[in-house]
C-alpha cells in the first residue's frame, strides 16, 4: 500500500479540506475533515510534509501538526494560485497547495511561536486603537467645528480644550449636544486607557528581550519596531541575507523589465506593511534630527542632495532592515561605522 508523502490543507474555520499524495506525487486521498478530526487524523498517519497557506490559525495548526512528528511548510497564498488549475473550490485548492509546498524554489513563512505571535497580535490591537482614537478625535473636532468651534489637529490640543475651554463652550452649545460631546469624551478616555496597557505590555515584553535591546540600540529603530521585528522574524536565520529580509518588507524597487531593459520603479509595498511603517518612521525621525557627529550624516547629506526626500527615506529604512537582520543573525551588538 502507497503510503502518504505529502499533504496540502485547505484551512477553514469547520472544515478542512485535505488531499494527500505519495512519493511519485499519485493521488491517495482528497476529502473533507472536519475541525475537531484534523489532527487525530494526521496522529494515525506516519510523518510526512505538509503544506497550508499563512492566512489565519495557519501557526496554530503548524505548531500542532509538528508536535506530531510531521515536516509543516506555509506559503504566502499569492504564490499558492498559479497552481490552481481550473475553478476556484476548496478542493482544488488543497491540490494546488500540495502541488506549490514540493516546488523547489517555494518561498516559505516560517511558523511562529505563541510568544511571537501573542506579541503581534498586541501589536495589531494597539495599531487597531491607534486609529478608533485618530477617527473618534476627528469626529469630535468636526461635531464641535458646526458651532464655530476650531480646534487644531493632534490630541494634546484636543485635551487642552477640553481641560481650559470646555465650559465656556458649553454655554454656546445645546444641553443634548454637550451631553453628546462628553459621551465622546469618555469613550475618547477608554481608548487612551487601554492603548496605555498595551504599550505598556509591548515595553515590558521589550525590556525582557535581548533582542530587542540589542536592536534598540540602532538610531531609527525603537522599542516598538524593534519588538515587532522579532516577534515577526524571530532570530532572522529564515531569511539568507539581509536584502532577502528587506525585499520580504517591500523597500526594494519593483522591477518591470523586458528585452534586457531594466527598468526600476517605486517600492514594491510587498510584504509586512506594519513592520515597513514603522521603520519608515524611524528613517524619517533620524532625518529630521540629523547628528552632525554621526558617520551616517555624510551619507544621507549627500543623498539628500541629489535625491527626494522622500526616496531617502525609504534608502535609511531599507538600511534600518539589512542592519536589524544582521544584528539578529549575526548575535553582534551595534556599531556604527562610516558608511
Amino acid at each position: 500500500m502507497n503510503q502518504i508523502s505529502v499533504v496540502g490543507i485547505d484551512l477553514a474555520k469547520t472544515v478542512f479540506q485535505i488531499h494527500a499524495v505519495d512519493k511519485n506525487g499519485k493521488m491517495l486521498e482528497r476529502k473533507a475533515i472536519r475541525r475537531l478530526k484534523l489532527l487525530s487524523y494526521f496522529a494515525n498517519i506516519p510523518p510526512c510534509l505538509i503544506g497550508m497557506e499563512a492566512c489565519s490559525s495557519a501557526h496554530y495548526w503548524a505548531r500542532k501538526l509538528e508536535g506530531l512528528g510531521h515536516q509543516v511548510k506555509l506559503m504566502a497564498p499569492q504564490y499558492v494560485k498559479p497552481y490552481v488549475k481550473t475553478n476556484k473550490n476548496d478542493a482544488n485548492d488543497a491540490e494546488a497547495i500540495c502541488e506549490a509546498v514540493t516546488r523547489p524554489n517555494m518561498r516559505f513563512v516560517p511558523p511562529k511561536s505563541e510568544e511571537q505571535q501573542a506579541l503581534l497580535l498586541i501589536h495589531r490591537e494597539r495599531d487597531g486603537i491607534v486609529k478608533e482614537r485618530t477617527a473618534l478625535i476627528n469626529r469630535i473636532r468636526a461635531t464641535l467645528g458646526e458651532f464655530g468651534i476650531v480646534i487644531p489637529v493632534g490630541p494634546r490640543h484636543l485635551h487642552d480644550w477640553f481641560l481650559n475651554n470646555l465650559a465656556d463652550a458649553e454655554m454656546q452649545m445645546p444641553e443634548i449636544l454637550v451631553q453628546h460631546v462628553m459621551r465622546m469624551k469618555s469613550r475618547l478616555n477608554q481608548l487612551e486607557s487601554d492603548l496605555d496597557v498595551l504599550e505598556r505590555t509591548v515595553n515590558q515584553t521589550s525590556q525582557n528581550s535581548k533582542l530587542c535591546r540589542r536592536l534598540e540600540a540602532v538610531p531609527g529603530i525603537g522599542r516598538l519596531a524593534a519588538s515587532a521585528i522579532v516577534a515577526s522574524i524571530g532570530d532572522g536565520k529564515f531569511f539568507a541575507s539581509g536584502r532577502q529580509f528587506s525585499a520580504w518588507l517591500g523597500l526594494v524597487p519593483k522591477q518591470n523589465s523586458s528585452g534586457g531593459k531594466q527598468r526600476l520603479m517605486g517600492i514594491s509595498k510587498r510584504g509586512d506593511g506594519y513592520l515597513r511603517r514603522l521603520l519608515i518612521h524611524g528613517a524619517r525621525a533620524v532625518i529630521r534630527h540629523m547628528n552632525p557627529k554621526r558617520p551616517i550624516t555624510e551619507w544621507l547629506t549627500r543623498l539628500i542632495c541629489r535625491s527626494h526626500k522622500n526616496v531617502v527615506i525609504v534608502a535609511l529604512a531599507n538600511k534600518l532592515a539589512r542592519i536589524a537582520w544582521a544584528l539578529l543573525t549575526k548575535d553582534v551588538a551595534y556599531r556604527e561605522i562610516a558608511a
